[in-house]
């Protein structure tokens, strides 16, 4: 990953290192702000776009990319990066969200912070519509992969053939497999509202407290719109996505991010639905290569008894749903429901440790201190 990092900075000539750059990671929550910040808009991510770059440039920048994915996970991303063409035709050509390409494959940003390899911290972070990758290097191990987004907009497009393009279908279908599995005492304790949010709960938080509920459209970007058009359509965006789920005041604090987990514990699943619950979460945790992740194995029966699982919507394919698995150091979050349920989002975080919180205070207490 060191030496990826390092081919790519080598690659660019001055002017573009510059914006490519960023300040080492440290455990100061201000001087480490904008590495804290990370979108799933297609808003300034901050650092180089991949348009910004020579084709070879681009390449080095991929292979860092691909150096924090395991295989699949760079094919989906490489993937849903291809989709904004896609969702381009989808729209008519029509969208420019203030550019003159409002869908650009080319868009996505790549920022390195601190020195690759060096005896410090330092870090990468990945971004585009649908896509956010963070991660941290501390001591030469990487410490933290989280916030990790994935998104597909749309979720389902037609190939050639009988099967669909569908990204994220994994992540979907075998949680609506669980879920349609649990006997009604099960389905009782799991499924909190039968009407699904109209987006993650957590949305790009830097950092997730108690009580935590849905945040509007118009604030999961760079900033508010100037251009008064930009601006309302996308709080009518909002707006109609919120109307659209039927929810309110009650039904988001139901659904609001609460440290003690809600909905179902694995605890009181069976040997079968076990085995479709560690089968989802790979299809989160196995984005990263084997090994890399900080986060617990879920192989350890213990380990897995303590991930929660929460459902809210209804269960039959083709409508739009919301889950979330909530455990110790993880908080997974899904939804399909806007564009009919065609456009889905899909969060693997680390409520403790997102961006390496707690890694960075260990190495400043045992090297500064």
């Amino acid at each position: 990953m060191a030496a990826a990092a390092a081919a790519w900075l080598d690659a660019l000539d001055p002017a573009q290192r510059a914006v490519a750059t960023g300040r080492a990671p440290s455990p100061d929550a201000e001087s480490d702000a904008e590495r804290r910040r990370w979108f799933y808009t297609p808003t300034d991510h901050g650092g180089l776009t991949l348009h910004a770059q020579r084709p070879r440039q681009q390449q080095l920048a991929h292979q860092l990319v691909a150096a924090g994915l395991s295989e699949a996970g760079y094919v989906t991303v490489a993937t849903i990066i291809g989709l904004d063409n896609v969702l381009d035709r989808v729209e008519g050509w029509t969208v420019d969200w203030g550019r003159e390409r409002g869908r650009d494959p080319g868009l996505y940003y790549l920022r390195v912070f601190g020195e690759p390899g060096g005896a410090g911290p330092w870090g990468w972070r990945f971004g585009g519509h649908h896509v956010s990758l963070n991660n941290l290097v501390v001591d030469g191990a990487v410490r933290s992969v989280t916030p990790c987004f994935f998104g597909a907009d749309p979720a389902s497009s037609p190939l050639l053939g009988p099967a669909p393009l569908r990204p994220l279908g994994g992540a979907e279908d075998l949680a609506r497999e669980l879920v349609r599995s649990l006997d009604p005492g099960q389905a009782a304790r799991a499924v909190l509202l039968d009407r699904a949010p109209s987006d993650i709960i957590g949305g790009n938080r830097a950092q997730l407290s108690d009580g935590d509920q849905m945040i509007h459209l118009r604030d999961i970007w760079r900033g508010h719109f100037t251009e008064p058009r930009l601006d309302e359509l996308v709080t009518r965006l909002g707006d109609g996505a919120e109307r659209g789920s039927g929810y309110d005041s009650a039904d988001h604090q139901r659904l609001a991010l609460t440290s003690a987990p809600k909905g179902l514990p694995a605890a009181e699943l069976g040997s079968g639905q076990r085995d479709l619950l560690r089968a989802l979460l790979a299809t989160y945790l196995d984005r990263a290569p084997d090994g890399l992740s900080p986060q617990p194995d879920y192989a350890d029966e213990v380990t897995l008894d303590a991930v929660h699982l929460a459902w809210a919507g209804p269960t039959e394919p083709g409508q739009p749903v919301y889950y979330r698995l909530q455990g110790p150091r993880l908080l997974i979050e899904y939804d399909n429901t806007q564009r009919h349920a065609n456009h889905a989002h899909a969060v693997w975080r680390d409520p403790a440790a997102d961006f390496g919180y707690d890694a960075l205070g260990a190495h400043l207490a045992a090297h500064h201190l």
